[in-house]
């Protein structure tokens, strides 16, 4: 009988002996899978037709899906037909149950994850998840949606919402912010990591929201208005912008006497007082930026001198690579690079505040590596090569 006591010997493994025994295990277990060496089961599948061999201990440690398979009747036949699946997609999980790693593009992402839900490979589905996120610009957060309500995928859905919190300017403004259900939107609204730069970002969005279906809306619109940080406005905009709205006005109330009445604001009700993190991130106090740039992403790192320590505080995407930079006021200006192997002479600015970009007036000269400076308000571009290595000499302001 196997000893019931192998965990409890763990502890005691020194790590570098446990690591090297765990590396050489798996080694050895893809072996046998490479190699098809004691094999115990084999899926038969249909979608191309397929024989792909496994070995049932590996595949129930890795899925209770399988676990599960194997305790059923159906479970003890050598050979197990499945048809909920495509071979492709089950012999990549199939590998992903023996390596941790599967092949994920852009084009099978899709059937990965429905293949990795039905087979509940918890990391799988989080890896595509993660893949997701990482390529959407390519894979377009429209699939996502639809992927999404699809699938019913949690994770999905959360990574999702954080992508949401963290790029709300710009989501706001795509047609499906407009389709979002009230349950996600406030779910949005009221993170206090939302990346507006004040609280009448907020608003307005939730406004442009509700007036898309005034009507049907209507009776969410104080859950989502109270969600708001409603004491950073001032008296004028609560008068003027919440109290109008339907079944907004004791909120606006509240707000008015929470501002006006400091010694009374113990006995007011207000869901939040405290203005957003993300609000305070580019306060005097984390004026400090540091960029790492070289290729088409960069991050955008800021120094919180309260805490000490560098934070990220945005993940830049650019179509050029190559270029120059300088900080001019609450932007980042990107000038010249390199797009496709073709020098360029473009500028964009990108908005520490509102995190989208802006085309301005090009050069008139391409430029890679410019040397760039900042100086009476004026921004110089200097230098850099414009074809073949050629290096020129040239300033433009």
């Amino acid at each position: 009988m196997a000893s019931n006591g192998t965990r409890q010997l763990l502890p005691g493994v020194n790590g570098h002996v446990l690591n090297h025994f765990i590396k050489r295990l798996l080694n050895n277990i893809c072996d046998f899978y490479d190699e098809q060496d004691l094999i115990d089961v084999t899926f038969m599948l249909s979608n191309p037709t397929a024989m792909i061999p496994a070995h049932r201990l590996i595949l129930s440690a890795a899925s209770p899906y399988f676990k599960d398979l194997f305790k059923s009747d159906k479970g003890f036949n050598p050979v197990i037909e499945l048809t909920n699946i495509d071979s492709d997609t089950f012999e990549r999980l199939i590998t992903f149950c023996y390596t941790g790693k599967a092949l994920i593009t852009i084009e099978n992402v899709d059937v990965m994850l429905k293949g990795a839900i039905y087979l509940k490979l918890d990391e799988a589905v989080v890896g595509c998840v993660d893949y997701i996120l990482q390529h959407i610009s390519e894979y377009t957060l429209q699939r996502a949606y639809c992927l999404q309500r699809e699938t019913q995928c949690v994770p999905l859905y959360e990574k999702l919402l954080e992508y949401e919190i963290n790029n709300f300017m710009e989501i706001s403004q795509r047609p499906e912010f407009l389709s979002f259900d009230a349950e996600k939107l406030q779910a949005i609204i009221e993170s206090s990591n939302l990346n507006v730069t004040c609280e009448e970002d907020a608003f307005h969005a939730v406004k442009q929201w509700y007036e898309y279906d005034a009507s049907g809306r209507q009776q969410k619109l104080p859950d989502l208005i109270s969600s708001l940080r409603l004491t950073l406005f001032d008296t004028k905009f609560l008068l003027r912008n919440v109290q109008t709205l339907p079944g907004c006005e004791p909120l606006a109330f509240k707000a008015i006497s929470w501002i006006s009445l400091p010694s009374d604001r113990a006995m007011i009700s207000i869901k939040y007082t405290d203005p957003r993190r993300s609000i305070c991130k580019m306060s005097a106090e984390t004026t400090l930026l540091a960029v790492q740039a070289y290729d088409l992403k960069g991050t955008i790192f800021q120094y919180n001198q309260t805490g000490d320590e560098w934070e990220k505080y945005a993940q830049v995407e650019h179509d050029a690579a190559a270029y120059g930079m300088v900080l001019m006021e609450d932007n980042i200006i990107y000038i010249g690079g390199a797009r496709n192997g073709e020098i360029i002479n473009g500028v964009k600015s990108w908005s520490l505040k509102t995190k989208t970009w802006r085309t301005l007036p090009s050069m008139i000269l391409s430029r890679r590596w410019p040397s760039v400076v900042l100086l009476n308000g004026n921004v110089y571009a200097i230098g850099g090569d414009n074809s073949d290595r050629q290096y020129t000499k040239s300033v433009e302001k």
